[in-house]
């Protein structure tokens, strides 16, 4: 180990950067004769090495963050977990994933995989939090410019966020409005329209339902009138643009939205949830 001179301010800044104690950052400085940006690349190395030993580590807690570029008709929605809610609550955790956020925008449109900048921060964040942070998914929305707007909702623990896409004339509030109705209504919109929903869960729910009215008794062309006005019921409660707007339900989304503008997709995340 060298014996030349660390520069406290130097140790301090190491400190504010990796979010390590202070002996650990004097003795990296130590290490490497004082050269700041050496010390730096050490410890990344060495910190990286004792956390990818952990990444077996439940990592439950995290946050969703969203960002928007509306001059090229493009946005982003990442989720970034992390082992405890007062790591997920941090400062320095919250700007990250925000940061993740902004890069995932230059990725290509749909499904975002981890990718370098991204990890880069992820692998800062394991180094200054100690814990096994990821990168657990993102996706990228696109459309045309000019044309494309786009609604964005964070909860105020950033554990769910909605990113709504629209084409027309639909005021920003309004877009607002309709993702907090996503993130806050009962029943989870599971497509925009009725031909949006899953077939998978459209043709499941029709054969419980069908199942169902057989076993009461009725007869198997009764049951599938039943079924079928059933089904328009299921297509009100889980269609975005059929439900009733959870501030006014009076009103359906699809009245709030207007004539002059359409949904084009949404997307609402939960931190922890499958996928």
């Amino acid at each position: 180990m060298s014996n030349v001179e660390i520069n406290a301010k130097d140790v301090m800044k190491l400190r504010n950067e990796t979010g390590l104690s202070m002996m650990e950052c004097k003795r990296a400085l130590a290490e490497v004769g004082g050269n700041f940006e050496k010390a730096t690349d050490l410890l990344r190395k060495t910190m990286k090495g004792k956390m990818d030993a952990k990444t077996d580590r439940a990592a439950g807690e995290g946050r969703i963050a969203v960002a928007v570029n509306e001059a090229s008709g493009v946005a982003s929605i990442v989720e970034v977990r992390c082992e405890t809610d007062f790591t997920a609550k941090n400062p320095q955790f919250i700007a990250t994933v925000q940061k993740i956020a902004d890069a995932a925008i230059f990725q290509t449109t749909g499904p975002v995989a981890s990718f370098a900048d991204a990890q880069k921060l992820i692998d800062d964040l394991r180094i200054s939090t100690g814990e096994n942070c990821s990168f657990s998914r993102g996706h990228k929305l696109s459309g045309a410019t000019g044309t494309t707007a786009y609604g964005t909702y964070v909860h105020h623990d950033g554990k769910t966020g909605v990113l709504l896409q629209a084409e027309g004339s639909i005021a920003d509030g309004t877009m607002r409005d309709i993702c907090m109705h996503i993130t806050a209504t009962l029943r989870k919109p599971l497509g925009v329209t009725a031909k949006d929903i899953p077939a998978e869960v459209v043709e499941r729910e029709r054969k419980f339902r069908l199942e169902q009215s057989m076993e009461s008794g009725k007869p198997k062309e009764i049951a599938e009138k039943m079924v079928e006005g059933g089904m328009r019921k299921f297509y009100e409660e889980v269609a975005l643009m059929e439900q009733p707007f959870i501030r006014d339900e009076t009103k359906k989304i699809k009245d709030i939205v207007g004539p002059k503008a359409n949904i084009l997709a949404f997307l609402r995340w939960q931190v922890g949830e499958s996928h």
